[in-house]
């Protein structure tokens, strides 16, 4: 993909490279570890030895969504279908914390296209979670970051 192809797929590409990819993964995973809420679920599902791993499958897994890199080979909604404990509260967390590390990462036009993007994939886990417990996913709303004061 040239950087002229990312405007009509709607993915930015000024200030996003693999470097500012992993300092967004590794600077939204500091924060999650301090959050009181978030850090009782992925501290318990991730265990201390499986970090790093995780962060660089993270790394991959955001490069191929922003950059199309083709990094990441897995399939991210399995994991999240499992854990029986996660709440829109925890999405909208999760979420306000990541666009407070995008926005300190990114320049502002392109962390506003990596939150859009990060909202849209939170909505669709929050949809495959409805759906996999077979819930009305049809009344979802899409949750989307806060601002972080």
């Amino acid at each position: 993909m040239t950087a002229t192809d990312a405007p009509r797929r709607g993915i930015p590409m000024g200030s996003i490279d693999e470097d500012s990819i992993h300092a967004l993964v590794h600077g939204f995973y500091g924060k999650v570890m301090a959050d009181p809420d978030l850090v009782a679920i992925f501290g318990r599902e991730i265990k201390r030895e499986q970090w790093p791993a995780h962060l660089e499958k993270m790394c991959a897994f955001w490069s191929s969504v922003l950059l199309r890199s083709g990094r990441y080979d897995g399939r991210p909604m399995r994991p999240h279908l499992t854990i029986p404990d996660i709440e829109d509260r925890h999405f909208q967390r999760w979420l306000t914390l990541f666009a407070a590390t995008a926005r300190q990462v990114f320049d502002e036009r392109d962390a506003n296209g990596v939150i859009a993007t990060a909202e849209r994939i939170g909505h669709n886990f929050r949809l495959g979670r409805a759906q996999n417990r077979g819930l009305d996913s049809t009344t979802l709303t899409m949750i989307r970051a806060e601002p972080v004061s």
